[in-house]
């Protein structure tokens, strides 16, 4: 189907011939003009006529004179073949300074409390005119990113993301404890004992009972006594602030959300995970989309 529909299109370069025709108002004017013979020319413009159903140009006296398509078309063929040419051509350099655009990026719980500030401050000072809107990502659903919804997208690469992502690493993270300063636990939570003697909050996410915290006690036979659920870093943290609650959470995504409590390493084998980037493929060549992806990297590299 799509080689009949291209077999039934017209030679598109008869465009410029038409364009040299209708402005030199003669065959001979037409034929120098793109350098062919008068005779090569003629041939041309028979095409033409043949394609448009229309003489074009018809004699008077020693002269050729366009006929009112003819006149109409002049008008025409020339705004189409400039924004031909603009079209098939690499794009402009990219004007970061006067560049005036939203751009929406899907994030994971805890990424704009401890990046969004600094990467603003660094948006800001290229594109004053950029505007980001952050939205938090719930799931690993990338239809947002297929539909053009979203820009970016930060979170971890899993065996259920789409395979037509792009992607590309920011950083690696680690689960760290976390209590309140004046935990009557804190001198015991370094020790397998103390942590798991503690009442927990965990987080619940996407339905499932565990979360790597908790498969990683398992492989030691053990498990923490968990008193409360939440569906992000944030609450279990406000919640292990003003309670006696032990919250385990990634340590870069929880920088600035942890002022002021007592972050400690778990003591057992703290599960690891990377951070990566993704954005839908044909985004790729976008030249601010492409500005942008590196100012998110730059922001995340700043900060190990």
């Amino acid at each position: 189907m799509c080689y009949r529909i291209l077999m039934n299109l017209p030679d598109l370069n008869l465009l410029i011939t038409l364009d040299a025709v209708l402005s030199e108002g003669s065959v001979a004017g037409a034929a120098r003009r793109l350098g062919l013979s008068p005779s090569a020319m003629s041939r041309a413009l028979a095409r033409l006529r043949e394609v448009t159903g229309d003489p074009l140009l018809v004699r008077a006296g020693r002269g050729l004179t366009p006929t009112p398509r003819a006149v109409l078309l002049r008008e025409q063929v020339g705004p189409v073949l400039l924004a031909a040419q603009q079209l098939l051509q690499p794009a402009a350099a990219l004007d970061v300074a006067g560049l005036a655009r939203t751009f929406t990026l899907r994030v994971s719980d805890g990424f704009v409390d401890n990046f969004g500030p600094t990467l603003l401050a660094h948006v800001a000072a290229q594109a004053p005119a950029v505007r980001l809107s952050f939205v938090q990502k719930i799931d690993r659903d990338s239809q947002a990113l297929r539909s053009g919804a979203v820009d970016l997208e930060t979170g971890v690469i899993g065996a259920d993301s789409a395979p037509e992502l792009r992607v590309q690493a920011l950083f690696r993270d680690q689960f760290i404890g976390v209590a309140r300063a004046d935990h009557p636990l804190i001198g015991q939570l370094h020790t397998l004992e103390g942590y798991c003697q503690g009442s927990h909050v965990a987080l619940a996410r996407q339905g499932m009972p565990h979360g790597p915290v908790d498969v990683a006690l398992q492989a030691l036979g053990r498990q923490r006594r968990i008193v409360a659920q939440v569906s992000g870093f944030a609450t279990a943290l406000a919640l292990a602030r003003a309670s006696e609650l032990i919250a385990s959470v990634p340590a870069r995504h929880t920088g600035q959300l942890r002022d002021g409590m007592h972050s400690f390493a778990l003591p057992f084998a703290a599960p690891t995970f990377t951070v990566s980037l993704m954005w839908h493929p044909r985004m790729e060549g976008d030249a601010a989309h492409r500005w942008l992806r590196g100012c998110v990297r730059a922001v995340c590299a700043a900060s190990l």
